[in-house]
């Protein structure tokens, strides 16, 4: 297959103000004394409202504001937003707390015109705010638009790590990505289940994507499912049981149907062990 590598682009018109917009925000994120729903806040009524900023709290008590627009600039606070993980009773509200205003501007910021599309402010904004929301993220983290967590701060990312669009990363177990590790758009990584008979009986796992793995379109990993290093879920499939090293596992249940062919040497003994089991199916 032809290697078709990205394309390096031109630096945008605007590219000095979005270099001054996200300096701003990375010297507030490192300031212990700012207040995170405040910071949250002001910065979403500067990109939707500006001509409410620096005088929120009059405006939402004004009340020759329309009723609706009051309601709108009051949803720009995440202290006036619920966020589903808040009612799960396993959630650590005082560590929940501390992220939820990052993820309610990362949330909200996708959702408007300035996030959208825009590749290049829109990967670098979410990488300036994962190291202030997961438990661990290394290098080079890319992330497309319209990912979402459950908590967050149990997640831990390794270096290179790309995330494409429309993703669900449900981090409620925990759920640790190597490094290089690529997730396809709309795929599903869940890290907790619940029990057929009894729905509030939950169980969380640890959900693993080791070195190298590649998680593809509408993929679902279930929770406490291992991919082993160079491991794959290809397109649409539904990973129930750990993806061995190197294997390539398709369908509904996935199952192995192939070995990598950059495996290394223990890799002819794998598809050796593999032909043995399509034998036997």
């Amino acid at each position: 297959m032809p290697r078709i590598p990205l394309q390096p682009l031109p630096a945008r018109p605007a590219q000095a103000l979005a270099d001054a917009w996200l300096a701003r925000l990375e010297k507030a994120l490192a300031d212990p004394a700012v207040d995170r729903s405040d910071l949250c806040r002001d910065t979403l009524l500067e990109l939707t409202y500006p001509q409410y900023a620096g005088r929120y709290d009059a405006t939402l008590a004004d009340e020759t504001v329309p009723l609706g627009t009051r309601l709108a600039l009051s949803a720009l606070d995440p202290r006036n937003v619920t966020l589903e993980p808040e009612y799960y009773g396993d959630c650590d509200q005082a560590r929940f707390q501390k992220v939820k205003p990052l993820l309610w501007l990362w949330y909200s910021f996708d959702r408007l015109p300035i996030g959208g599309q825009s590749v290049d402010l829109g990967v670098r904004f979410r990488r300036l705010l994962a190291p202030h929301v997961f438990k661990r993220v290394g290098r080079n983290f890319k992330c497309f638009q319209h990912v979402e967590f459950s908590f967050g701060y149990n997640m831990e990312v390794g270096d290179d790590v790309v995330v494409h669009r429309h993703v669900l990363l449900d981090d409620r177990g925990g759920i640790r990505l190597g490094d290089k590790v690529s997730i396809s758009d709309y795929a599903n990584i869940y890290s907790h289940t619940h029990s057929i008979v009894e729905q509030v009986d939950v169980t969380n796992a640890l959900t693993v994507l080791g070195d190298g793995v590649r998680i593809t379109y509408h993929a679902t990993v279930l929770a406490g499912v291992h991919v082993g290093e160079q491991g794959m879920v290809g397109a649409v499939a539904l990973a129930t049981k750990d993806v061995r090293p190197y294997h390539v596992n398709v369908g509904i249940p996935a199952k192995s149907v192939r070995v990598k062919p950059n495996a290394p040497a223990v890799g002819d003994r794998l598809r050796a062990s593999l032909e043995r089991e399509r034998e036997g199916d």
